[in-house]
């Protein structure tokens, strides 16, 4: 059968052999004669109806058109692109295409899907050398192709002349049907903060479904799903594994990805690991752990191997990194019950344009603010160290009076958010009540890695077979021990039943095994990853659908977290002040290149932290009232919201007068200051240094912020970049909202500006 959705993009088909066979053996057993001519006449008109619908279905697509395979003029990280994603069809049928303007992806239908093009719009780079497998799955053992097409003998290039040639493999899983919808989100984000985008993302998405005639897999569809946004480069892909059988499976591994890429370069000899990988493709799944504060580094994933079907490449040892493979490694044997459905990890594949720094990273911000558009929330948050009640309404009371919108009761607090008795929670919920009064929103903190629980309760090595040993903190729970699970249970409870706003949870889940086989979150070593990974990535959705903010140190964007420590030595805070600025404007520096300034957090200790003496700490604050304004003048003016962490933001009038001043100017600022950055000088201590917020669709299109930290005042001429302001021919610059002065924009989209800073102080300019 059959079926069209409301946009006519949607072919569905059922196999109805077996259904018929068997209400005929019925019939005939029964000796209706006539009502099984009557059937069959029916069967005959469903069968006619079918073929129609879904090559209709097929040809209601929009045709591609030749005249669209142009390369997009216009730069799409300064204007808009307007032409929206869609699915078309060419060759009479024979291919679907994916493409929004700036990517475009082919695919043959028949006799198996593959993918047989992949091109940069940008720049016209094609991706693609070889035809490979949609996904593979190991199931019970055994590996399998899904979809995919064989018999490419030349391997450095694939020409249109060589497709029809190709054929499907016996074992592979077969082509049966596609479904194209309207992209849905992925987390019903919540927002219930400042963000500076709370729109969701659009796009299509494209499904194709695949079978077995392997009778030893009936009852396994497996869909492999393809997201095409609005806007970007981008392509999220994914699979599914849905078991209608009435026996389970073991799920050994999930392939959600393979490509035959292009080689980034050619070497005689030389390893994978000493050779650079395809530059024109950012790869990234919500499948990373590790505490590095950075995706790269925890990348759990991605792995680049060789292709020995690639017997032209130039390395005599065929060790090219052009083989691109997406998997979880630590995952090796999934349980999927009947009725279950499996989701592999999300793969983004953004791509590139350019060996820039800037402008990669400046791609990879404008993903996220797209496709994870509560990693643009920014509230402007205390870190409360607090003894007792009136500590916390106290402080409250200091946000409200100085323009802050949170309070998070910060690790060495009185508040236990794993206490769940009723006098525990009735008085933070009487706390939340009053903050929320104020105008304030508050939160806790709640520490899960990096402790020890019970033997029983704490991850088990799989080595020796001992608690803790193997841990990646030193010390961890399960968080599939029972105590593991009523801690998530708990903490949902807690925030449910207070009121809170805000959860920073520290020591996430680090991607421990646990080769225990009595904790009830998962049955052994071989799942334990996956297991632990889906109960974390559960609690951190579950926040972000209740509008609950949620900082949490490690990369768990993807899946609804919406701040990251910024990245920093906890132990430089006993530094003097003098030191600790320039190594904070070196961490900011340093820790935006990837991610956007609401998507990092960074520390001020208002009190003595980690040791040091009275040169190191900010109190009494009104006594260093110059170093506080700077330290808060270097955050805010960067965007990133610090962990103030003490007892109290002011001690007197005139500290309130100044944090209340640095505040206010944030907030008129806010939307360019939470902007992209472009870096321009890193801070050494020797020289100025400064960084610039740039965004082409506001009305103030630039920020810089400069510092001098010498102990005399400069005077400095430097060529200012604007490409990515939008501007083109002139700029109205103003320094500290004085008088306009007009620039000139060069040919290299540079204006000479000429500035003067005080001794170890700072200055700024808006561009419009």
């Amino acid at each position: 059968m059959g079926c069209k959705n409301k946009d006519s993009q949607v072919c569905i088909q059922v196999n109805i052999k077996q259904v018929s066979f068997a209400i005929l053996a019925a019939l005939y057993t029964a000796g209706m004669k006539k009502l099984i001519a009557c059937f069959l006449f029916v069967i005959i008109i469903i069968a006619v109806n079918n073929c129609s619908v879904a090559q209709s279905s097929i040809s209601q697509l929009p045709a591609w058109q030749a005249v669209m395979d142009k390369l997009y003029q216009p730069d799409w990280l300064i204007k808009p692109v307007a032409e929206k994603a869609g699915v078309f069809t060419e060759s009479g049928g024979k291919d679907i295409i994916l493409y929004n303007g700036l990517v475009k992806r082919v695919f043959r239908l028949q006799p198996n899907v593959a993918c047989i093009d992949y091109k940069n719009m940008a720049n016209g780079q094609q991706l693609l050398r070889s035809v490979k497998p949609e996904g593979r799955v190991t199931i019970n053992g055994v590996a399998y192709d899904i979809g995919g097409l064989h018999g490419q003998k030349e391997n450095a290039y694939l020409l249109p002349a060589w497709i029809d040639s190709l054929t499907a493999g016996d074992k592979d899983f077969i082509f049966q049907s596609f479904t194209v919808s309207a992209l849905q989100p992925y987390i019903n984000w919540k927002p219930t903060v400042w963000a500076s985008n709370t729109n969701q993302p659009s796009g299509k998405m494209l499904s194709f479904i695949f079978k077995s005639n392997d009778p030893a897999l009936k009852g396994l569809d497996i869909a492999v799903h393809y997201e095409l946004y609005d806007g970007l480069p981008l392509i999220i892909k994914w699979l599914s594994i849905k078991n209608n059988s009435s026996r389970s499976f073991t799920i050994n591994r999930v392939e959600n990805e393979i490509l035959g890429l292009v080689e980034e370069e050619s070497a005689v000899v030389g390893s994978p690991e000493q050779m650079k990988k395809q530059h024109g493709m950012y790869v990234e799944t919500n499948y990373a752990f590790n505490n590095a504060m950075r995706y790269d580094i925890s990348d759990q994933t991605t792995h680049w191997n060789t292709d020995s079907s690639y017997t032209s490449q130039v390395n005599y040892n065929y060790q090219t990194p052009c083989l691109l493979e997406i998997y979880p490694e630590k995952v090796t044997g999934v349980e999927l019950a009947p009725g279950e459905t499996y989701n592999s990890v999300r793969t983004c594949e953004l791509l590139m344009d350019s060996y820039d720094r800037e402008r990669r990273g400046l791609a990879i911000r404008k993903m996220y603010r797209t496709i994870a558009p509560w990693t643009t929330a920014n509230p402007i948050f205390m870190h409360l160290v607090s003894r007792d009640d009136q500590q916390v309404k106290d402080a409250v009371n200091q946000c409200a009076a100085t323009g802050y919108e949170a309070l998070i009761l910060s690790f060495g607090s009185h508040c236990n958010m794993e206490d769940t008795s009723a006098e525990n929670i009735t008085r933070w919920k009487t706390l939340s009540a009053y903050a929320h009064n104020k105008g304030i929103k508050i939160g806790g903190y709640s520490l899960f890695s990096s402790r020890r629980i019970s033997d029983e309760d704490d991850v088990i090595d799989p080595v020796t077979g001992k608690p803790d040993t193997g841990a990646f903190f030193g010390a961890a729970p399960c968080l599939g021990s029972k105590w593991g699970l009523a801690y998530l249970d708990k903490l949902k409870y807690f925030m449910s039943n207070t009121g809170f706003d805000l959860f920073e949870n520290d020591g996430p889940y680090p991607g421990d095994v646990c080769a225990s086989t009595t904790h009830p979150g998962h049955k052994g070593l071989d799942d334990s990853q996956w297991k632990q990974m889906e109960l974390q990535k559960g609690l951190y959705r579950w926040c972000n659908e209740h509008g609950i903010y949620v900082n949490a140190p490690d990369w768990y964007f993807l899946d609804g977290t919406n701040k990251i420590a910024l990245g920093y030595r906890e132990v430089n805070f006993s530094l003097p002040r003098e030191q600790q600025m320039i190594l904070n404007r070196q961490n900011i520096y340093d820790g935006l290149w990837e991610k956007t300034p609401s998507m990092s957090w960074g520390f001020v200790p208002l009190t003595k932290y980690q040791g040091g003496g009275p040169e190191a700490i900010l109190e009494p604050l009104s006594e260093h009232l110059k170093d506080y304004e700077q330290l808060m003048v270097q955050y805010y003016g960067s965007g990133v919201q610090a962990c103030y962490r003490g007892p109290r933001l002011y001690d007197a009038d005139i500290t309130k007068r100044k944090v209340t001043e640095v505040v206010g100017w944030y907030k008129k600022y806010r939307d360019i200051l939470n902007a992209d950055i472009i870096h321009l000088r890193r801070a050494d201590g020797r020289d100025w240094d400064g960084i610039m917020h740039v965004d082409p669709s506001l009305r103030i299109k630039g920020l810089v912020l400069l510092f001098n930290p010498l102990k005399e005042k400069i005077t400095r001429t430097i060529q200012l970049p604007l490409y990515y302001t939008g501007l083109t021919d002139v700029a109205t610059v103003r320094e500290k909202e004085g008088a306009a002065k007009t620039y000139s924009i060069d040919r290299k989209n540079n204006i000479t500006l000429t500035f003067s800073i005080a001794p170890e102080s700072y200055t700024w300019f808006t561009i419009e």
